[in-house]
């Protein structure tokens, strides 16, 4: 593929810009080489095919199409499609029927949070027949109360239960021979100092208090509290957690092997929580869609994949965390860019 052009739109004319974008936009159809004839036929300028050849011959020396084969047929390279993008791209609005189906899969009552941004990105994934994912945050709900609950002689149960009557669970390693007393007394001095306040407004107090035995748990106590404190609040790693929906359909559309692998890593990438901080970071100052195309981000370089996201916020209009779409770099752009867009918007109101 040659290398990223330094080309931009407004040093293309106009005859230039509409045979680029027909040939992004039959790619985006077909997945197969554009030829002049195709491009003839479709636009209906009056230009010969050899014409539309010189024109196609100037955009590939310029870097936004490239040769596959040896026939004439030509495709964007991601930088063509990097153009198309910020420069040609006509994004409609969305149909009634898309808002719809996001709107009743989205709808929050009687539903957790985690729940309601599972179903969006599921939602999402099915409507544009690609990957989708969510990094969401976690609850900033104030606490009333926490207990441990043994299942076995190496594992409890955390049950949280906030304010606004949000219950989770989590499942934690259990110190070896703690006694069911130790339990107690953690759940106890958990709920005293959490009552009224986030994990995180909490968290290093608790810390400090332990270092320093100021506290009147015993070891084992201590230990569990720390074990359900960094369990719960992710330790030094990003806040939060990341939902992906609707990978087959990713793979689906990849059919060279080496390609296909590379799209596995990138899945098994996104499961590390390291990924998730790079997430949240590509829409953490953004103000609305981004469109991140191959190797625009380096989580996505080697996949061949482009990215499309948006933040959501809370109430506060605080960006708390992400939703899009990951796909082929032939995706249909100018209806998934509404769709993500309007998804967020939407994720914004369940979380507020």
């Amino acid at each position: 593929m040659a290398l990223e052009s330094t080309t931009g739109i407004s040093e293309l004319n106009e005859r230039s810009r509409q045979i680029l974008r027909e040939i992004v936009e039959t790619y985006v159809q077909t997945g197969e080489p554009v030829g002049s004839r195709t491009i003839s036929r479709k636009l209906g300028l009056g230009l010969s095919p050899a014409s539309i050849r010189n024109v196609m011959a100037d955009l590939q020396e310029a870097g936004l199409l490239f040769a596959p084969h040896t026939s004439a047929g030509r495709l964007p390279t991601e930088a063509g499609l990097r153009l198309f993008v910020n420069g040609i791209l006509e994004v409609g609005g969305l149909s009634e029927s898309d808002r719809s189906d996001i709107e009743s899969i989205c709808a929050g009552a009687g539903k957790s949070l985690e729940e309601g941004l599972a179903e969006a990105t599921q939602a999402l994934s099915g409507l544009s027949q690609c990957a989708s994912l969510v990094l969401a945050p976690k609850t900033e709900s104030p606490l009333k109360h926490i207990e441990f609950v043994k299942l076995n002689d190496s594992r409890a149960l955390v049950v949280m239960v906030t304010e606004s009557g949000t219950v989770e669970n989590r499942v934690i390693e259990l110190p070896l021979g703690i006694p069911p007393s130790a339990l107690t007394e953690a759940g106890n001095y958990l709920t005293r100092r959490l009552a009224g306040r986030t994990l995180y407004e909490a968290r290093a107090e608790i810390t400090r208090e332990i270092e320093s035995h100021r506290t009147q748990l015993d070891n084992l106590a201590s230990e569990l509290v720390e074990r359900g404190l960094a369990r719960w609040s992710g330790g030094n790693l990003p806040q939060g957690y990341l939902i992906v929906r609707g990978q087959a359909n990713l793979l689906d559309s990849v059919t060279a092997i080496e390609d296909l692998e590379k799209v596995r890593e990138l899945f098994q990438l996104l499961e590390q929580r390291e990924t998730l901080g790079r997430l949240l970071d590509l829409t953490q100052t953004a103000d609305g869609v981004q469109i991140f195309i191959g190797a625009d981000n380096k989580l996505f370089r080697n996949a061949g994949c482009s990215m499309i996201v948006a933040p959501f916020g809370n109430a506060s209009e605080q960006i708390v965390g992400a939703i899009g779409v990951i796909g082929p770099t032939r995706m249909n752009y100018a209806r998934i860019v509404p769709m993500v867009d309007y998804t967020s918007r939407v994720v914004s109101r369940l979380i507020g």
